[in-house]
């Protein structure tokens, strides 16, 4: 998701969109430990999107639980 698409979500839909990204990259983590990972490149994508996710909430001064 854009970071422009990001800050047309409200602040309950950001919260919950980093939940899951952050729980996605749990999974991906999982994956890759067993050996069923198979594109790694996921990994840095979902690294992205939690970082772009975490600026826009910063910027709206809101605490994100980290």
């Amino acid at each position: 998701m854009k970071a422009s698409e990001l800050r047309d979500l409200n602040e309950r839909e950001l919260r919950e969109h980093i939940k899951t990204a952050r729980r996605d990259l749990l999974g991906l983590r999982f994956q890759h430990a067993t050996g069923e990972l198979e594109n790694t490149a996921g990994m840095r994508r979902a690294k992205q999107e939690i970082a772009r996710a975490l600026t826009v909430a910063s910027e709206r001064g809101m605490k994100t639980n980290g």
